[in-house]
Order: structure tokens, then C-alpha cells, then sequence
């Protein structure tokens, strides 16, 4: 079972990599990077069954029984969140010899054929931003699928709205722009305003007893269907009016865990750069987690009889995908399952399995049964992985877990982030520089180029196989060009903290700005106290007096540089050299 930590208190999770339900790692608790400590799952988790993560579907009756998984999407007839069902799936048995012999590829059933059947990107719903990171005084500009929208907060309906970003009249972004004190969403270059419907309600240029050309058609800014769910602003890739009524049709996927008060939700953010395809891949992986993130995560190493372990304590995995299909596909891992919900949702749980070892069929009746059983200890790794543009896209992170809560609580979101961005600074150059690299020989190339004989690839082609067999190898980014990726900027701007994370991220922002006011009012004092000595007549200041003032005036020098430091590295640029780990 391993040891828990100091007074059996699981700290917070702050990896951001689902490698740790697998056998070869376990789930690590920690609240900063360099003192993590790990949890053996089965200490941490203990799962019945007939007990699970689950995903509530609005429908009563659902039409087939469901997997009684951690959640799923509400269904509609139009929509293809009907995951993994009976028909239309590709079962893939990545029964991988450990021997390099034999690669995923080369396996029955592998395969994923292109042609019939495609995935159609702007026809799902996307997460936006978590709302704990959203002002509702300012227009929030993100971009995503190619798509630049700004998100403000309409108080005249009470719910925030999605725009496209930029004014009808000249094109300038909203985004730049404020909401007036009528509540209207205002465009800064010549002041037009806007409601929540996006109708023009006000052209200061107009004269008031000319045409009323803020009336017309024209004038109007693009809307986006949104909504808030879990915490999340969602919007819908499209402003055709055929879609104003889509969430009553379709709805994003739905996660009761983190609407629930005995689970914690901390959520984070962070934009990247590299592209959608690698973010996916990389969670998706792992191996990884013990050598690009040495030195950050302290993993327990397992002895394997009769093998060679290194440094790092690496060894086999079991990775077994149970089913593949146009909305994603489930895999099998020795601790837990995986699940990859296509586009942007992919999790990891802890595993049960039915009496004939199976994932479990139990319908939504039989899953809300079981809410009345004695409470279990259970905890999900959540990643919303979002294309923003080719070469650039944007992670959504939540850890849900219903026992330790109360160290939320009290624990600053910030210093969890801390930690966090650590872990993706550290793989982070060189996703960077693999991108390119997969470019170069092309991604339908992906599978000739790369050798992935092991397991512990499964997920990894499942997801390249996916998108091969349903979307041609990347992403469709419809008119967007898609023939370069951006040029590699200088590391330190590669590795930037404060654009990608900080200004996105409410609490990091305050942390920021509070550190930064301390680290002045420690220099003030230094600077006070010397003019101080320097100021106090001779014989008016006792020797060990003028000593301490002296040694406080240096002592609160060096603490502003060292938070200096400190705040560069945690807010702004930390660099990561594996060579030295």
C-alpha cells in the first residue's frame, strides 16, 4: 500500500499528466512541484464495482444503456455523444508484444482506413475559459478552432455572451472595448454599442433624425451560442442562424463532479505552443511522466523480477483500447480506464470492471441507485484540450476528488498553479521542436515515421488512428491556412508564463500584483531605514541600535531580490534543463 504522507493527509494533485492510474505510476498529492510525494492509488482509491464516476444524461430513458463512466454527454437527434455504442465502433485489441518485433500498427483491428464516416470540428461545442478567470467588468478575448471571439458578461440577461471579436463598422476588436454603464457591450474605436442579442443599439455618429442605421441587419455584431456549464463558458463554433437553438438540441459533455459540493474544482488554465494534436497525445502518454518530469514528481519505482530498472524506474505498461469510434474511444489501463471524448475532452479514472471483466453497462437508473451506497473516496484527472490554431492550443485542467477537500480550501489556487506550470514548462521545448518535426515529414506520415512497439503507445496511436480514420490526419480548420506552423520564438518567450497563464488566471493575477507590493515595501523599508542611520545625529543613536537598523535595511534588500527572483521564475520564465536533473 505504500506510506501516506505526514499525517496521512493526501495533498492536492498537481500533476498534469493521467499517467498515474496506470501500475507503473500512481497519482502524486502535492502542493509544490519540489516536494512532491506520491499516493499508491490503491491507498487513495478504493472502487466497488457497481461504484463509479458518471456522467448524468439528461434524457430518463436513454435509448441504450450507458457505460457507467465518470460522464457523458446528453444526448439529443442530432447530436454523436452517444459514446460508444453497440454499432459503428472499431474495437481496437492492442495486445502489444513488449518485444520490438511487433509495433501497434502492424496488429489486427489497428487500423484505422480512411474515408466514410468524417468528424465535423464545427459541429461541438468548446470550452472557452473556466468563469473564476472571467471579469464581468471587461470583454475576454480568446481565440479557438481559428475563431477570435470576446466573451462579456450581459447583466440584462444574466449570463455571459460570445461574440465574434470585431466591431461591424471598421472591423476593430471588441475585446479592446468595455461594457458601458447601460450594461451594452461598446466598441472603443467609435463607440458603437451592442446588446446581448448583438443588435446595434447605439452609433454615436448617426445623426437622430436620419435613417436609423443602427437598425439594420448590417450593424449587427456576430453572436455565438454559449453556455455556462461546470464552471466553464462553452460556445458553439458558429453564428448561422440555424444554430441559435443548438443547445436545445445538443449540449457539451456534462461532468456532475464538478457541479458537486463534497468535490473539489480547482481549475487552470494554460496556452501552449504547440498544437492541438501533441497537447492530446502527450496526456495521453504515460512513459513520459518519469523522465521529461524528473526532478518535479517523486514516483515510487516498482521492482520488475528479472528486468533491468534505470534511474528512473521505467517498465512495462498494459494499455488495452476497448473501443474506438467518430466520438472517441475508451482504453484500459492496469489501474483504471481512459477516455478521450472527442474533441476536447479526455480523462482518467480509477478502474472497476463488471463480473465478466468488462466496463460496466449500468444504465442511468442503476448509476443513481448507487448515489445511496456507502460514500467512496474517488478522484478523476480532467484535461479539456482546445485547438486554438495550427501550431498554438490552450489546456483546461480540474482534478476532482471528494476526500481532503478542506486543503482547497484553505491552500491559494495560485500555489497549486505553481506547481502546475512547472510540470508543463518541463516538456514543454520539446513538444515544441517535435511538432515541427512531424510537420516536416507530414502527419499522415505519423505512423511510418514513428515506432511505437510497446503498450504504453496505445493511447497514443488509438488517437492518431482516430484522427486519421475521422479527420485526414489534423485538424480541420476550414478556411483557415494551415500550410505553416508559427516560427519559433526565443525560449524565454517560448516558456513565457505571464501572456500564456498569469493574466488568464484571476488568482495567479492577485498573487502577482501582492508579491509585487511587497517587494516594493520591502525595498522602501531598506531604502527608510538607511536614510534613517543616515539622517540620526551622532550620540542621538545607540551603536546596537544603529547595527539593527543597518542589518534590517540589508536584510530587507536581500528578501525583495530573492522574491524578485521568486516571482520571475513562478510568474514570468522558468527555464527546465533535463541534463541536470
Amino acid at each position: 500500500m505504500g506510506a501516506m504522507l505526514t499525517n496521512n493527509y493526501p495533498l492536492p494533485s498537481n500533476s498534469l499528466h493521467p499517467s498515474h492510474l496506470n501500475a507503473a505510476t500512481t497519482l502524486p498529492f502535492s502542493l509544490l512541484p519540489l516536494h512532491t510525494h506520491v499516493i499508491p492509488m490503491e491507498a487513495l482509491i478504493s472502487l466497488p464495482s457497481s461504484r463509479s464516476f458518471h456522467l448524468s444524461a439528461l434524457p430518463s430513458k436513454p435509448p441504450h444503456p450507458l457505460p457507467s463512466l465518470p460522464f457523458h454527454h446528453h444526448h439529443s437527434i442530432k447530436t454523436h455523444h452517444r459514446i460508444f455504442s453497440p454499432t459503428k465502433t472499431t474495437r481496437l485489441n492492442a495486445q502489444l508484444s513488449s518485444s520490438p518485433a511487433t509495433t501497434i500498427t502492424d496488429l489486427p483491428g489497428a487500423e484505422a482506413r480512411t474515408g466514410g464516416e468524417k468528424f465535423n470540428w464545427f459541429a461541438h461545442w468548446y470550452p472557452l475559459a473556466p468563469v473564476c478567470d472571467l471579469d464581468k467588468r471587461a470583454p475576454n478575448a480568446k481565440t479557438v478552432m481559428g475563431l477570435d471571439v470576446v466573451i462579456w458578461w450581459d447583466r440584462h440577461e444574466g449570463r455571459w455572451q460570445v461574440f465574434d471579436d470585431r466591431c461591424p463598422h471598421r472591423l476593430a476588436p471588441l475585446s479592446e472595448g468595455r461594457v458601458d454603464p447601460w450594461g451594452r457591450l461598446q466598441c472603443v474605436y467609435h463607440g458603437w454599442c451592442f446588446d446581448g442579442n448583438g443588435s446595434c443599439k447605439y452609433i454615436p455618429q448617426a445623426p437622430p433624425n436620419g435613417p436609423p442605421v443602427h437598425t439594420f441587419n448590417k450593424a449587427c455584431a456576430a453572436v455565438y451560442p454559449s453556455v455556462e456549464q461546470n464552471k466553464i463558458v462553452w460556445f458553439w463554433p458558429s453564428t448561422d442562424p440555424e444554430y441559435e437553438d443548438i443547445l436545445m438540441k445538443q449540449k457539451p459533455p456534462y461532468i456532475p463532479e464538478l457541479d458537486d459540493a463534497s468535490y473539489t474544482s480547482t481549475m487552470g488554465t494554460r496556452d501552449l505552443p504547440y498544437g492541438y494534436e501533441v497537447l492530446i497525445e502527450n496526456l495521453m502518454d504515460p512513459a513520459h511522466v518519469r523522465y521529461a518530469h524528473r526532478g518535479i514528481m517523486r514516483i515510487p519505482k516498482r521492482e520488475v523480477p528479472g528486468r533491468y530498472a534505470d534511474r528512473e524506474g521505467g517498465m512495462p505498461m498494459e494499455i488495452t483500447i476497448e473501443t474506438l469510434n467518430i466520438t472517441g474511444f475508451l482504453a484500459k489501463q492496469e489501474l483504471g480506464y481512459g477516455k478521450f471524448v472527442a474533441p476536447c475532452v479526455f480523462y482518467v479514472m480509477p478502474g472497476w470492471s463488471s463480473e465478466d471483466g468488462s466496463v460496466s453497462s449500468l444504465n442511468i437508473q442503476e448509476v443513481s441507485s448507487t448515489k445511496s451506497q456507502q460514500k467512496q473516496r474517488r478522484s478523476l484527472l480532467i484535461f479539456m484540450c482546445i485547438p486554438v490554431s495550427p501550431g498554438r492550443s490552450r489546456v483546461i485542467w480540474v482534478f476532482p476528488r471528494n476526500f481532503s477537500v478542506w486543503i482547497d480550501q484553505i491552500v491559494p489556487r495560485w500555489m497549486f498553479h505553481v506547481g502546475q506550470n512547472l510540470i508543463l514548462d518541463s516538456d514543454l521545448y520539446l513538444l515544441h521542436v517535435e511538432e515541427r518535426k512531424i510537420a516536416k515529414v507530414g502527419p499522415s506520415n505519423w505512423q511510418k515515421s514513428c515506432f511505437v512497439p510497446t503498450k504504453s503507445d496505445a493511447m497514443v496511436v488509438a488517437f492518431r488512428n482516430w484522427l486519421r480514420k475521422y479527420s485526414n490526419n489534423q485538424v480541420d480548420w476550414g478556411t483557415l491556412p494551415t500550410a505553416y506552423l508559427p516560427p519559433t520564438p526565443p525560449k524565454e518567450q517560448l516558456m513565457d508564463r505571464y501572456w500564456s497563464h498569469v493574466v488568464q488566471c484571476s488568482s495567479c493575477r492577485v498573487a502577482l500584483k501582492g508579491l509585487r507590493t511587497l517587494e516594493v515595501f520591502l525595498q522602501v523599508i531598506s531604502i527608510a531605514s538607511i536614510g534613517i542611520v543616515a539622517a540620526a545625529k551622532q550620540g542621538l543613536m545607540s551603536t546596537i541600535t544603529r547595527t539593527a537598523v543597518v542589518s534590517a535595511a540589508v536584510l530587507c534588500f536581500l528578501a525583495s531580490r530573492w522574491l524578485s527572483h521568486l516571482i520571475y521564475k513562478n510568474f514570468y520564465f522558468h527555464d527546465y534543463s533535463h541534463a541536470f536533473r
